[in-house]
């Protein structure tokens, strides 16, 4: 292999690095910057190039709202992807398809915690994607498409279908993949007319479950307009700077509980621009259409973490603070239907306020929307591995528990970065890195076979792999919770 590995694909020739003995290729435009004429656009595809094209530096981050941890890089390059292959010169290699987290209002494909050297090593092409986020990628804008983002990804997906083959990929074996709001993505490209035969098969980490109306989704471009003065259109939101758009997303979430009457649910979970069930690039709930046979099923592998919303209570500083008013006004929103805040608490007698709030919190965000996600596809034809993360993360005296993207660093191998340390330890421990091992070669299995190593989940024996220290497959373990939401799949928030 050389030194400068390069590739020819339809734009022109890149030049990649060897790292670690694999070829990297960063930072290569699958599209035209969305600013100026094109800002709020559908994506277009980028302007060919001469000469070879060094791919070295990870593209310019997408403007991003919440708290920034370090001064991202800015540019207006946004849409680019990376490529990490075991060998350019190979053929028909699995390939999967990286679409990061961020609460659909951050994240980078850049981000340590997404080093792809561990699976690269195993035989994969491992490609991750930046996509708008945000206002950008996200708010319903009087003369742009909506749910940016999602073309964005397909644009990307297109993309791996033209080129994927000059890296050693096989464009036929293709999986996407994603955590929280990548989960969510990967769970709309699932309904996707426009993503058909783009992908073969598909891994869902937490599938985010907060999608909007466009009655709501509406008032909230009109909200962010109004905090920077101007009009709610795309023509007029496009003569502003991106960063001060993406800092004005930042402030509405942190005022949405002012919101709480006329908002509702979207108001409950802190974030405010979200994807919208549009009719046209999102034609409904995915979990919903795969349910009815609206759109066929594939494989799928599929799960969440048991204690899901304990990140964010410890984060926000609130663990063990939670009142009933707030356990109450949590179950009235988010519980599925009118007996439901009465459910959970029959469901789990002698539970405290936050118990409570933390389970309905956990099922409607992440829970219910990933396993009603595994059950619409086995309805639709297709066969779903489920898997239920139980393993606490040792650091911080155990207090983070089996909670939200603890799976990241455990499916990358990445115990090593500081995220990586934050939840499992320096240095991580035998427990750790034994888990690790086996949910990334389950990943391995499934992207390379369709077959993650235990049996599909189906409705009567409903099987489901649980990741501890010592893992084993059982009947899926929240059982209240399915018999509390069946025959109610989440649905778009909407105007109270």
């Amino acid at each position: 292999m050389l030194t400068q590995p390069a590739v020819h694909t339809t734009g022109g020739s890149v030049r990649g690095l060897l790292d670690r003995g694999l070829a990297v290729f960063r930072g290569i435009p699958y599209a035209q910057p969305p600013v100026g004429q094109l800002r709020f656009a559908a994506p277009l595809q980028p302007e060919p190039w001469d000469g070879v094209r060094d791919a070295f530096e990870f593209g310019p981050v997408v403007p991003q709202s919440g708290p920034l941890p370090a001064e991202p890089t800015r540019g207006t390059d946004w849409l680019t992807l990376n490529v990490c292959t075991p060998d350019p010169g190979a053929a028909g290699l699995p390939v999967l398809v990286w679409i990061h987290g961020g609460g659909f209002i951050s994240g980078t494909s850049g981000d340590p915690l997404y080093d792809p050297v561990g699976l690269a090593r195993a035989g994969l092409v491992v490609v991750s994607v930046n996509y708008r986020v945000g206002a950008e990628g996200f708010a319903l804008l009087e003369g742009a498409p909506a749910n940016r983002a999602f073309l964005d990804q397909v644009a990307a997906l297109e993309w791996v279908q033209r080129n994927i083959a000059g890296f050693g990929g096989d464009p036929g074996r293709v999986t996407i993949a994603g955590q929280s709001a990548g989960a969510a993505s990967v769970a709309a490209l699932l309904t996707m007319r426009r993503a058909r035969g783009l992908f073969r098969r598909a891994v869902a980490h937490s599938v985010g479950g907060n999608l909007s109306t466009p009655a709501l989704a509406a008032e909230v471009t009109a909200a962010l307009a109004k905090r920077l003065g101007m009009a709610s259109t795309a023509a007029a939101l496009a003569e502003g700077d991106p960063w001060r758009l993406a800092a004005a997303v930042t402030d509405l979430g942190t005022a949405l509980p002012e919101h709480l009457g006329r908002w509702g649910r979207l108001a409950q979970t802190g974030v405010a621009t979200v994807p919208v069930v549009d009719g046209e690039v999102l034609s409904e709930e995915p979990w919903a259409a795969l349910a009815a046979g609206r759109i066929p099923g594939t494989d799928l592998l599929v799960g969440h973490a048991r204690d899901e919303f304990r990140l964010f209570s410890v984060l926000a500083g609130r663990h063990g603070t939670f009142t009933d008013d707030e356990a109450r006004t949590a179950l009235e929103l988010l519980a599925p239907h009118p007996d439901g805040p009465d459910a959970y608490r029959a469901a789990h007698p002698g539970a405290t306020a936050e118990d409570l709030l933390e389970a309905v919190t956990s099922d409607a965000l992440f829970r219910m929307p990933s396993l009603h996600l595994a059950e619409g596809n086995a309805a639709a034809g297709g066969t779903s591995y489920v898997f239920e993360l139980t393993y606490p993360a040792p650091a911080m005296g155990g207090v983070l528990g089996a909670c939200h993207a603890l799976d990241i660093p455990l499916a990358f191998g990445t115990l090593d970065t500081p995220m990586g340390r934050h939840f499992l330890g320096d240095p991580p421990g035998p427990e750790a890195v034994e888990v690790s091992c086996e949910l990334q070669q389950a990943w391995i299995r499934f992207v390379s076979t369709g077959d993650p190593g235990w049996p599909a989940y189906e409705p009567t024996r409903q099987l489901t792999r649980m990741f501890d220290s010592r893992s084993e497959t059982v009947r899926y373990p929240e059982q209240s919770s399915r018999d509390i939401w069946a025959g109610h799949t989440p649905t778009a928030y909407d105007l109270g």
